[in-house]
């Protein structure tokens, strides 16, 4: 497997660095105001942060609606630097793959619950669109289900609260998932990166760094007050502590 978020021939903006270089902190915009999702995106460039985390829900796989490849590609426009990864909390995620494509995304993490038998088919379709493939799984859900579709994945996301609402409390015990996935990417000797969303603020991302988290996807510790160059700081400051 590649070791580069983007290796894939397509006219995209440069990808993050590779795993092990740092640890990413890609902001979520479903915490952002979404009447000005533009200065949002402004704000999270001023703070550093081009790896922009995108939440569509459907309101069948998780109990809220939020928004779809539409509002993706409207604000792709303003941020074409920005590494776009998009995570479907939807029943039917294969239906979402080509209008995601034209939309301007670069990674898409579907979940094992929705796919089932159909993930290692739907991870290889995702790449065969020149785009980063990723796995989620919620917290009840054991990191041995997803273990054959690893070959085929580039990122390998761990909720750690339920999925489909903001502001929830990190359960700690989901970081045990993230150690287990460390521990079998290296004696598989794959390239996967490991990206924790949920909770995630100035306390728990050195606990979700400690563990081997390679993304740390954060929505209201990041736009709280508006604040968004301020907040990053307090989060790569308590990050930096540990490492």
């Amino acid at each position: 497997m590649p070791n580069t978020l983007i290796t894939r021939k397509r006219r995209k903006p440069s990808p993050p660095p590779a795993r092990g270089r740092a640890v990413h902190l890609a902001p979520s915009i479903l915490s952002a105001d979404f009447k000005d999702l533009r200065s949002a995106l402004v704000s999270c460039r001023q703070a550093d942060c081009r790896w922009i985390h995108l939440d569509v829900m459907d309101g069948h796989f998780v109990g809220n609606v939020s928004f779809g490849p539409g509002v993706i590609e409207s604000i792709r426009s303003v941020g074409k630097d920005f590494f776009f990864d998009v995570h479907l909390m939807v029943t039917d995620p294969r239906m979402y793959i080509k209008p995601l494509v034209q939309a301007g995304a670069q990674c898409v993490t579907f979940h094992i619950e929705a796919a089932r038998e159909d993930t290692s088919n739907l991870l290889r379709h995702i790449r065969r669109q020149g785009l980063q493939a990723g796995l989620s799984l919620r917290p009840r859900t054991p990191v041995a289900e997803i273990i054959p579709h690893f070959e085929h994945a580039d990122l390998v996301l761990v909720m750690t609260v339920e999925p489909g609402f903001g502001g929830q409390k990190l359960i700690p015990a989901t970081l045990n998932k993230v150690r287990e996935l460390v521990h079998l990417r290296e004696k598989f000797g794959l390239s996967f990166m490991i990206q924790v969303d949920g909770g995630i603020n100035p306390d728990t991302a050195p606990l979700a760094v400690a563990a081997g988290s390679d993304v740390l996807v954060a929505g209201s510790s990041v736009f709280r007050g508006g604040k968004v160059k301020e907040n990053v700081k307090h989060l790569r400051r308590s990050i930096a502590q540990i490492r």
